[in-house]
């Protein structure tokens, strides 16, 4: 062989190794928890914890390789808000070396569990009302130990070889909370559980049947998975005891048949709960449970390994949504400033009114995401919000897999589609949604730009 033939020779296979390499960064993850289990006394949704059912959890992924490192994470509590939400994100940011806007976090939205919102505390602080609806020193502890969780998982940054994507119906669980009459308007409210036969036998109505597994993988060693469902996660609450519900039960049950973390996102649920199949006992709870976690099974049985892509892609804009004719802050400070002539609910959800307005007025905004995982993409979402959200969004880009995770900033409480305005129900009064019906025309054109 002469000189020549054998310079050919190694440039042929020096080429060949060289495109078969993937190019860019490679994608590494790495999960971290902290525990958000508030102390006996400390203010839930309704009333104080009077008993602690099972521990909270705050926990999530960072990811790196796709730019500036991605933060997905999501906590035990029933709302994130305003400040609150803005803090965190902050310290999360700090932790991983990014910026606050790869950032996203979520809540699980059980109800016998803690909000967090700095915002509206301070206005309940200024009017008397300080420590009735927040435990400040204890939502400090978990942002503080989560950053620190966050922090120690970038020292164990694993490799991502492949993603899994699976799914599977989950049986008997979600059920659609606005019953229709004739007339179009809502004609039965079906909350999470009933009794009420008629709200039994109604269709399920427009749910999201689908359970949705993404799992990370370095080789053949799972790392860590991902599970999005739409269904509001209670059963039964309102006494104090503080649990992770029949959402925790399955991701702890699955994390002990799998020896993988388990990160749950519910999806756009705003107006869909287990009513239908829950009539609110005390031993619907594992049933509940149970449903999930065989979906959970079966959408991970399910899943297809494909070879992690050379290029991950995260897209995110921050939106402002216009607020409802009636939010005023001048009226809304005088509810809050009546102790005679209003209750301490009533003054509570002025509170949060006026923070979600001052928030809006400093350009804070609601961040809107996705990321990108080949013709995975996981779409991230605020509050609230209705599953036709998340219908919509797999039908801007079909073929693709889309999964939602909804319930992240929550100042604005519910987001209707602009119909579901003219409709009546619950989830459209002014003391639960403070956002103008054409909000739905631009979260659209958002969800579509950062899906694109």
């Amino acid at each position: 062989m002469n000189f020549r033939t054998l310079h050919v020779l190694i440039a042929g296979i020096l080429t060949a190794f060289i495109c078969s390499c993937k190019t860019g960064p490679e994608l590494k993850v790495a999960y971290f928890q902290a525990d958000a289990t508030p102390p006996v006394g400390s203010p839930v949704a309704y009333v104080v914890a009077r008993s602690i059912t099972d521990s909270l959890s705050a926990r999530g992924i960072v990811l790196t390789g796709a730019g500036a490192p991605v933060v997905m994470a999501t906590v035990d509590w029933i709302t994130l808000s305003n400040e609150g939400l803005e803090f965190f994100s902050e310290k999360l940011a700090q932790a991983a070396g990014t910026t606050p806007d790869r950032v996203t976090i979520h809540v699980l939205h059980q109800h016998d569990a803690p909000r967090c919102d700095f915002s509206t505390e301070k206005l309940m602080e200024e009017h008397g009302l300080g420590g009735t609806r927040h435990n400040n020193a204890y939502l400090h502890r978990v942002i503080d130990e989560t950053a620190r969780a966050l922090a120690g998982a970038m020292e164990n940054l694993q490799p991502v070889s492949h993603i899994g994507t699976g799914k599977a119906k989950v049986e008997k669980v979600a059920s659609n909370r606005r019953i229709l009459g004739e007339d179009g308007k809502v004609k039965i409210v079906r909350p999470s559980s009933t009794r009420d036969s008629a709200a039994i036998a109604a269709p399920e109505g427009l749910i999201d049947p689908w359970l949705k597994s993404v799992s990370l993988w370095n080789g053949d060693k799972p790392l860590v998975t991902l599970t999005y469902y739409a269904t509001h996660p209670q059963s039964y609450y309102g006494k104090g005891d503080v649990t992770a519900e029949f959402i925790g039960m399955a991701r702890r049950a699955r994390e002990s048949e799998t020896g993988t973390p388990q990160v749950f996102f519910i999806g756009a649920a705003g107006n869909v709960a287990a009513g239908k199949y829950n009539d609110g006992s005390e031993g619907m709870r594992p049933v509940l449970a149970s449903r999930i976690e065989k979906a959970m099974e079966e959408a991970w049985n399910a899943s297809e390994k494909h070879e992690a892509p050379s290029e991950v892609l995260w897209k995110n804009k921050i939106v402002q949504l216009p607020p409802a004719a009636f939010m005023k802050e001048d009226s809304l400070l005088a509810v809050l400033k009546d102790s005679a002539g209003f209750t301490p609910d009533e003054r509570f959800g002025a509170a949060r009114k006026i923070a979600w307005l001052r928030q809006q007025e400093k350009g804070a905004g609601i961040n809107i995401s996705a990321l990108h995982l080949g013709r995975t993409r996981l779409l991230h979402l605020p509050s609230e919000i209705f599953v036709e959200y998340q219908l919509n969004a797999q039908k801007m880009f079909p073929g693709e897999e889309i999964c939602t995770a909804g319930y992240g900033e929550g100042g604005q409480g519910y987001i209707g589609t602009e119909i579901s305005y003219t409709e009546g129900g619950y989830e459209t009064l002014p003391r639960v949604s403070s956002v103008a019906p054409q909000s739905e025309s631009i979260l659209l054109s958002v969800i579509e730009e950062v899906l694109k």
